[in-house]
């Protein structure tokens, strides 16, 4: 009689599961117009650092002031032509600190650019099957950074109307303020759809739906309300695994296992292979099979997922 009852529940779950939306992670509608809204403000704040870099170049770099004025004219006897002797070109001081204070707008508009639109990826991330845009999308704050700064360092160290004081501390700020936004602007560890997919299918797997706890501190989310991770006095909010990204959650805790256990939930036999793949995806591998769940008791899996039919050549 109990394991009819088990059966039935079992049956039950399955069937509460299969109500659930299909798995293949997007963004929750709210994450995508936040990722949007992310990805103009940057675009417009990378575009006045390269408007500044304009102004930099075909404007401040010209100013010049003569020195010697009263000089004498004599005559080129190669050319024929008058010169004027004794008249030298200086780059003026008050262009020499306007120049300085531009590079710190042009790092500060690219780096506040690249850090929204860091945000913005981890909303709406690319697919990392698409290594082009995947790349370009995740690296683009570090490419603007370079565009916005290196013709105007390049330009300043070619500057013949500088003193060597000049040239020198104006190339140091602008190779240290450069190579800031660049660093803040390389995304080392981007997200994928991929990512944010496996760990959907572990949960829908795991739990037989799409739906996580996780509390306003910390970057994981969590298979239950029970564990001590969230016990933090926080309100403990749940909904799916998008909404979970749209709040700022990156990722499924590995822990998951251990969590189970704790709220009284099966845990797969093979948890530690599914903790190993799910660790693998999130560093980035990209060939790395997510394994089904493997449980002792049938009865236990809290929904049933048939294998694909395989693809036939």
């Amino acid at each position: 009689m109990a394991e009819s009852d088990d059966r039935t529940a079992g049956r039950d779950r399955n069937t509460a599961a299969s109500t659930e939306p299909p798995a293949g992670w997007t963004p929750s509608a709210a994450a995508k117009t936040t990722a949007m809204r992310f990805r103009w403000i940057a675009g417009a704040l990378w575009a006045l650092a390269i408007i500044g870099e304009g102004v930099g170049i075909f404007w401040l770099l010209r100013q010049r002031v003569y020195v010697g004025e009263d000089g004498t004219l004599v005559r080129d006897p190669d050319t024929g032509l008058l010169q004027e002797q004794g008249v030298t070109a200086q780059f003026p001081q008050w262009a020499f600190i306007a120049l300085l204070v531009l590079l710190v707008v042009i790092a500060a508009l690219s780096i506040t650019g690249s850090v929204l639109w860091k945000k913005a990826n981890r909303l709406d991330p690319a697919r990392k099957a698409d290594k082009t845009r995947f790349f370009v999308q995740n690296q683009l704050g570090a490419i603007i950074a370079i565009v916005a700064f290196l013709p105007l360092v390049i330009l300043i160290f070619l500057n013949k109307d500088m003193d060597k004081g000049q040239k020198t501390t104006a190339g140091i700020v602008g190779v240290v303020l450069a190579a800031l936004a660049v660093f803040v602007g390389v995304d080392f560890a981007p997200p994928s759809v991929e990512q944010y997919t496996a760990d959907q299918s572990t949960v829908i797997q795991l739990l037989g739906k799409d739906e996580v706890v996780w509390v306003d501190g910390g970057k994981v989310y969590h298979v239950c309300d029970e564990v001590p991770a969230i016990q933090t006095g926080s309100e403990i909010r749940t909904g799916t695994t998008a909404q979970a990204i749209e709040a700022g959650k990156i990722r499924l805790t590995l822990q998951f296992a251990s969590e189970l256990r704790t709220c009284g939930l099966a845990v797969p036999e093979n948890a530690d292979e599914i903790t190993e793949a799910l660790r693998a995806i999130q560093d980035g591998a990209v060939d790395t099979p997510l394994p089904a769940p493997v449980w002792a008791d049938p009865a236990d899996a809290p929904i049933q997922i048939e294998d694909a039919p395989a693809n036939v050549g």
